[in-house]
């Protein structure tokens, strides 16, 4: 954040023009090269264990470093050696700016002075700054003295390197009460805390879709049912990585389903923390143990058909039915499935639907959601199996959700599959299962 922010600053006060600040920003998102990348050129790593290291990334929202330490396959000093050759993002900027520009780094310094004073920073937060730590740097933007605050926003800016991009930046915090916005995806926490986490932006020339198209894989140009989708799994992968945290700590919260709104307001006790996604805004709406009220009628996705059952090939290895709220997810698992050779049947987007569609194409296997309108996942896993006592369910579930899961499979649940997917891990619990 330190490139853009600096960055910004000198286009601000005509030291850089923006095509030439885009430029630079550009050329470092490129530079920076990811560890696991560097590990296996050199050697020190194979591709399976970069592939490992990553699933575990994604479930435990640890750093790669911290992971392959605990592992035992890195060294704290070998960690330090690759971290040296990603390169260091403030003194990839001062080159980038001195090449391209006729600023000398003695200027730059003299500016980065100013900018600092402006800004407002300690020498200890231009330090933060400079290293472009998210941990240390999210308390610079964020300020609240109610708990897990801080802590969501951390997670979110986390995901968003991780999963969308790194050429973003963050504003400070406002403490707000009213927020009108055209398109919001949110989801409820509740249990011994309540909390909301929401993403939405004020016009229609924000970054819904950049998150969207990323975190789904699939480019999008409009905001339309597929693209409230795939940020609702965006914030519902980040919120069971929170829950998860939570409950390490002895707070167990439950997730409601994704809620998605359009053109409306939301009020009540809430932070707003304005996020630059290549430069186009989108808020991060965060609401603790307080009255918050997303909008008053949320978006009706619309759900699949589940009266027709698909064809199914003659050398197929064995029919599913896949059951998720979320059109992303299900198509994720359809590709993967049909990838492999499995004809899915049937699809539904909640638990209601799902024990209907159960009841007419009978599968071999049924992939169950957790969190899902209607009908859970647990409730829906029950009517199934009293329909068919030798159903075969593999729940899908975000990190976060143990208790259901542990419930899950003491019910007769066979497996359970971890968002976001991995395919290998996908492919082996059907293949168990079926076996």
């Amino acid at each position: 954040m330190f490139s853009q922010l600096f960055g910004k600053y000198l286009v601000k006060h005509s030291l850089l023009n923006e095509e030439t600040y885009q430029q630079i920003i550009d050329k470092q998102m490129s530079v920076r090269v990811k560890l696991g990348t560097i590990a296996v050129a050199e050697g020190i790593l194979t591709e399976e264990q970069v592939e490992e290291i990553n699933r575990l990334q994604r479930q435990l929202d640890k750093r790669f470093g911290d992971i392959a330490v605990e592992k035992k396959l890195l060294t704290p000093q070998q960690i330090d050696s690759l971290l040296s050759k990603q390169g260091n993002a403030y003194l990839q900027f001062v080159q980038l700016l001195t090449e391209l520009t006729d600023l000398t780094a003695h200027e730059i310094e003299q500016h980065l002075k100013v900018f600092q004073k402006e800004s407002g920073f300690s020498d200890s937060e231009m330090e933060a700054l400079k290293s472009d730590n998210i941990d240390d740097l999210i308390p610079l933007f964020v300020f609240s003295s109610k708990p897990y605050i801080i802590d969501i926003a951390g997670l979110v800016a986390r995901n968003l390197t991780r999963f969308v991009s790194r050429d973003y930046y963050i504003e400070k915090a406002r403490h707000m009460k009213e927020l009108s916005y055209a398109h919001l995806s949110c989801q409820e926490l509740c249990g011994d805390a309540t909390i909301f986490l929401g993403i939405a932006e004020e016009s229609d020339e924000g970054e819904f879709l950049k998150i969207a198209s990323e975190f789904s894989h699939e480019e999008m140009d409009r905001v339309n049912a597929d693209a409230y989708d795939a940020v609702s799994e965006f914030i519902n992968v980040t919120n069971g990585l929170f829950a998860s945290e939570l409950s390490k700590k002895g707070t167990n919260v439950d997730m409601e389903p994704p809620l998605s709104f359009k053109n409306q307001t939301a009020t009540g006790d809430f932070y707003a923390i304005p996020v630059y996604l290549e430069n186009k805004k989108i808020n991060i709406l965060i609401a603790v143990n307080s009255d918050f009220t997303a909008g008053q009628t949320p978006e009706n996705l619309g759900a699949v058909t589940t009266g027709t059952i698909s064809s199914v090939s003659e050398n197929s290895a064995g029919t599913v039915l896949i059951v998720d709220d979320s059109k992303m997810s299900r198509t994720m698992l359809r590709n993967i499935l049909e990838k492999a050779n499995y004809s899915v049947v049937m699809e539904a987007a909640n638990g209601a639907d799902g024990v209907e569609a159960y009841k007419k194409c009978k599968p071999d296997v049924v992939t169950l959601d957790i969190t899902m309108p209607q009908m859970d996942g647990l409730e829906a896993l029950t009517q199934i199996l009293a329909f068919d006592p030798h159903a075969k369910a593999i729940m899908i579930t975000a990190a976060g959700q143990q208790d259901k899961l542990i419930q899950a499979l003491k019910t007769g649940a066979k497996r359970f599959i971890n968002k976001p997917f991995k395919e290998e891990e996908i492919l082996n619990n059907i293949h168990d299962v079926l076996k």
